[in-house]
């Protein structure tokens, strides 16, 4: 990327710390092999976990700003890392299938979407989210095949490792994430040393940085490397030096299913000279003459119309994918008022000549005068799905060619039990079962369920009401599905593209509730899928209930023994409006499991302070247990107070989480903390307890 249109600097926001009072942010999972309690000295002073950054080996000269801390990466070890615990990711990768699109135009089979997002600063980025509600919660998963962690900086580190909210709720929908390998410009502080370091050899002629960037993406549970050299000033042998690290890179992570995007900068003469292109200058970073060099290539903005065909060609010419190609589509400035030459990419008409990528699409967050979750995601849907907000219904007028208008949506939803409780990762509130838990907003995107990927495809003959993900009420989590407006007609929301095999006990149950209007409600479920592109879903409807104006949330449920030795290709919900009235109808949960009440997952165990910190009345510590046994979506934590009322303080997928503020309540003697693990259908088991003297 170049100085002047796209390699700036990650945007640097200010991390809201816990104030007085303010609940624990929810923590980053831990591998099973950090379960026993960590020495509180190997804890940092101020305790909280951050998300890992270096630099190869040799750090600048002088001394780090504040909050900055200088690492070298040839140095690191996993036992030497005192936040491993709370970055580890522990979600594995989900294997995707692709429906029958929704839209003849969005094309299965072609062209895919890579995504580079700066989720928070270098240094000081959270490992566990934060007591704010004000993040990039991405959730259209569906139409991304790998993410990468965007930063870093000559003055904080080169080298990002993805913090586990992100790789876990990536996991979930089976996307790939990276980590970061950015080579600056000089312009940016650049050193060529440093690119030096990342290839440098031992005496046996191996890489070592090479060997411990997969030994950093396997601890920590992540997919790979983007690799952007940048840094001016290289020559041939420079050139050959990295194109032989590359293979190195390659070779060290396949067995750890490891993956590598190389950045057309640096070329085979060693300078950097962005092509624009896949070409003769840097094609044996993606292809040698030995085979694969990277997986994929994301060429540089300069690209144009005959430059993207040329480099299609050439892959296949190379016996490689045109598709493993990013062609670049910078939206941090301008996100969907981007210009983009979209036909030289994704052609309506003839195949896709390329994938793309973008830069920065957190755009659709940053640009916000109001940054609350609901206009976040709004400005989210219509980036990924487009000016009509339905992906089955492309509004033609649109000069922004949306994901969904051109790219297939996956899926990961293939097993039972499944189930959603609408929740995105963020939120105002905590809610358990429809009650506030906590009132304190909250951002984690390892608690985000796997939402529908297709927002919002609505069939009606009537006006279409406004389908959003709400955030005023929850059943569980932070948000619940939202239907308002008038139903002159029957209106079908489709939610999930499914998998899901069928048997005598099957059920599926919603907990939904009103807020204005008498709804009648039907559930549907497609035992076969559409038979082209574009064309309806078959559903088979089933009727479930009634609600009144201002329904409180109810559980129904309906059993699918009539489809038994059938498969689930997709769910919906059919709302029928009762009364000239306008609707407000809310779907909190919806769930299809084989019995109706299942075991109670087993409950953790060791529950143990690690560290603490306190001053007066307020403490900051960290929490580590064993995991339970069998499977476990997530735990919460959880803070019982002396009149024996439960708080809710966080949550994670692994098993350690930092806690930076808990105020003692009253003059109690020790404060109460349990931990839960939760399965896929949120029942939670008996508690894991520990306490904190005062």
């Amino acid at each position: 990327m170049s100085e002047s249109d796209a390699l700036r600097r990650p945007t640097r926001r200010t991390v809201l710390a816990a104030g007085v009072g303010a609940v624990a942010l929810p923590a980053g999972p831990a591998p099973a092999a950090a379960a026993a309690a960590t020495p509180a000295t190997a804890a940092p002073a101020d305790l909280a976990p951050y998300a890992s950054y270096w630099f190869p080996d040799s750090l600048p000269a002088g001394t780090p700003g504040p909050g900055i801390v200088w690492r070298s990466l040839k140095q690191w070890t996993p036992q030497s890392d005192p936040d491993l615990a709370h970055n580890t990711a522990t979600v594995p990768l989900a294997p995707r299938f692709t429906p029958v699109p929704p839209h003849r135009g969005a094309r299965a089979g072609q062209a895919r979407i890579a995504s580079l997002v700066s989720f928070g600063p270098t240094a000081q980025n959270p490992s566990q989210g934060s007591p704010t509600a004000d993040y990039y919660a991405l959730t259209h998963w569906a139409y991304i095949d790998e993410l990468v962690f965007w930063g870093g900086s000559s003055g904080e580190g080169i080298v990002l490792a993805p913090n586990a909210p992100v790789v876990d709720a990536a996991h979930r929908n089976g996307v790939r994430v990276l980590g970061n390998v950015f080579l600056p410009p000089a312009a940016y502080g650049g050193d060529l040393r440093w690119t030096r370091d990342l290839v440098q050899r031992d005496s046996l002629g191996r890489f070592p940085i090479a060997e411990q960037l997969v030994r950093v993406a396997s601890a920590y549970g992540f997919d790979g490397w983007f690799v952007n050299a940048e840094t001016e000033g290289g020559d041939s042998e420079l050139a050959s030096l990295m194109r032989r690290f590359l293979r190195a890179l390659r070779a060290a992570g396949e067995p750890h299913g490891l993956r590598i995007t190389w950045y057309d900068a640096m070329n085979t003469t060693g300078r950097v000279g962005w092509q624009g292109a896949l070409n003769e200058l840097n094609q044996e970073f993606f292809e040698d003459r030995a085979g694969k060099v990277a997986d994929t290539m994301f060429v540089d903005f300069r690209w144009t119309p005959q430059s993207l065909t040329a480099s299609g060609a050439l892959a296949d010419g190379l016996g490689r994918s045109r598709h493993e190609l990013w062609a670049a589509v910078d939206t941090e400035s301008n996100g969907w008022n981007s210009t983009v030459r979209w036909d030289a990419i994704i052609p309506r008409e003839h195949d896709h000549v390329v994938s793309y990528g973008f830069y920065r699409p957190e755009w659709t967050r940053n640009h916000l005068t109001d940054r609350s979750p609901g206009a976040f995601h709004r400005a989210d849907d219509r980036f990924w799905t487009g000016m009509s907000l339905d992906p089955s219904r492309p509004a033609p007028e649109d000069p922004w060619r949306a994901p969904a208008t051109a790219v297939a949506d996956r899926s990961t939803v293939t097993a039972l039990p499944f189930a959603c409780s609408f929740n995105t990762g963020h939120g105002e509130r905590w809610y358990e079962e429809g009650e506030v838990a906590s009132g304190i907003p909250w951002n984690h995107l390892g608690l985000q369920d796997r939402l529908p990927g297709r927002r919002w495809v609505v069939d009606t003959a009537g006006e279409r009401p406004a389908v959003t993900l709400d955030f005023a009420r929850a059943w569980r989590g932070g948000s619940s599905l939202l239907v308002a407006g008038p139903l002159s007609a029957p209106a079908a929301v489709g939610l999930h593209a499914t998998r899901l095999p069928l048997t005598r006990s099957t059920v599926l149950e919603l907990v939904h509730a009103t807020e204005a209007g008498p709804v009648a409600v039907e559930v549907g479920v497609a035992t076969r899928e559409p038979s082209a592109p574009g064309e309806p879903v078959p559903y088979t409807w089933l009727r479930t209930e009634t609600l009144g104006t201002g329904q409180a949330w109810r559980r129904a449920r309906v059993g699918l023994s009539a489809l038994a030795g059938r498969t689930a290709y997709g769910l919906a919900v059919r709302i029928t409006g009762l009364g000239n009235r306008a609707v407000v109808w809310r779907l909190g949960s919806l769930s299809v499991r084989d019995t109706a009440a299942g075991r109670r997952p087993a409950s953790p165990a060791a529950l143990t302070v690690d560290a603490s910190a306190r001053h007066e009345d307020q403490a900051r510590l960290r929490l580590s247990w064993r995991r339970a046994a069998g499977p476990v979506r997530q735990y919460t934590v959880s803070r019982v107070l002396p009149d024996g009322t439960r708080r809710f303080l966080g949550g994670t997928c692994g098993t350690a989480l930092y806690l930076p503020a808990v105020r003692r309540a009253g003059r109690e003697r020790a404060a109460v903390f349990e931990v839960r693990a939760v399965d896929e259908l949120y029942a939670a088991s008996a508690p894991a307890r520990t306490t904190l003297p005062w």
